[in-house]
Order: structure tokens, then C-alpha cells, then sequence
């Protein structure tokens, strides 16, 4: 079952439904045939902790990433790492996320640009600058955790930041940052004077 694709009142739903309650739907609402998209689905898919623990999770994601969306990035960085920190709890692989911002930079959308393994996520800046243009945008936040939980960039991270930049470069659009993520902390290589 994928969370991430579930209604934001299905999602409220699963909280409270019972244990042994065999389909994701509103809670004594349920008859014999269940109505429910994911009626037939074993529930809970993990165990039932983690599984509440997830849906609640994506319900905080989804709070966080409204409460992002239209804000300055560069004028209000905690509510951006906030959003991330909250994003990359708990992974046990790597993702790399990119923030598209326009020319105030306010955050237009969040994109997951790949999903990698335990050390590695392979990203394409052509694919980058590909959706800039298409969000419009006129500069990108780059973050990605490291779940080893050293948050020190690689020679991978600080080759991949350059090609990126580059390319972003050949359509006029500005690479702000890139954020790596590790054991509760960032590296900003824009502070480290990287970019």
C-alpha cells in the first residue's frame, strides 16, 4: 500500500481504525463488503506500531510540505530543514530531493529526484534542469541524507554539485545549495563555501 498516494482523510482514517479491522476505511463505517479502494489489502502491511507510525508520518509530510510550499527558502532556512529532517527520518536509503524556487526564491514544489540504496542514489542533472524548466524556476535547493549518519560530503556529492551547477548554468538557473543530511545534522556546501 502506498501511503504517499492515499487521500489525506484515508490516511486520518487508518490512525484510528482497530486492530483486525481488514480494510483502510472510516472506522464502524464498514459493512460486510467494504466499499474502500484497498479493501482485500492485508492490513497492516508492517507491523502495527510501525505502520501507524508511517501513516503518521505522511500525514506530518504532507502538513510540513504546505506549510513550505510559497516560503523564502533563504529567509526562513529552519522551516526548510525542518521539512527535511522530518522527510529523511527513519530512511534506511538514500533519496535526493530537490526544492524548484522562483525568482524570490520561494519554494514552488518538492521532487523526489532519486531513490538510491544504503550509499549511493544515481541523479541526472539533465533531469534536473528538465524539471526547473518545467516548474518554471529560477533556482534549486539540492538535499540528500546519508543514512550511514556521517553527513560529511563525499567526493561523489561534491563531483555530482558541480556537474549540477553547470548544467543548471546553461539555462539560467542558479543552484542555491545542497544540503546533505546525516544523523540529525546538515552540511550546507554553500556554507562551506563548496558551490
Amino acid at each position: 500500500m502506498d501511503l504517499a498516494r492515499m487521500p489525506l482523510e484515508s490516511l486520518r482514517a487508518e490512525l484510528l481504525r482497530e486492530p483486525g479491522h481488514d480494510s483502510p476505511c472510516q472506522p464502524g463505517a464498514c459493512r460486510d463488503a467494504c466499499a474502500s479502494p484497498y479493501a482485500g489489502l492485508q492490513w497492516p502491511p508492517l507491523p502495527l506500531v510501525d505502520y501507524r507510525l508511517a501513516v503518521a508520518r505522511e500525514i506530518l509530510l504532507r502538513a510540513a510540505y504546505d506549510e513550505l510550499i510559497g516560503r523564502d527558502c533563504l529567509g526562513s532556512p529552519k522551516a526548510v530543514r525542518d521539512y527535511f529532517s522530518l522527510h529523511f527520518a527513519s530512511l534506511q536509503y538514500e533519496v535526493f530531493l530537490v526544492a524548484y524556487l522562483d525568482s524570490q526564491m520561494r519554494v514552488i514544489a518538492v521532487e523526489q529526484a532519486a531513490r538510491g540504496t544504503l550509499t549511493a542514489a544515481s541523479v541526472y542533472p539533465r533531469e534536473l534542469v528538465r524539471q526547473s524548466l518545467q516548474h518554471g524556476a529560477a533556482g534549486i535547493l539540492c538535499v540528500h541524507q546519508h543514512p550511514s549518519g556521517n553527513a560529511t560530503p563525499s567526493r561523489a556529492d561534491e563531483a555530482l554539485t558541480g556537474a549540477i551547477k553547470s548544467a543548471l548554468l546553461l539555462v539560467d538557473v542558479k543552484l542555491v545549495d545542497h544540503l546533505v543530511f546525516a544523523g540529525g545534522e546538515f552540511v550546507s556546501f554553500a556554507e562551506k563555501g563548496l558551490l
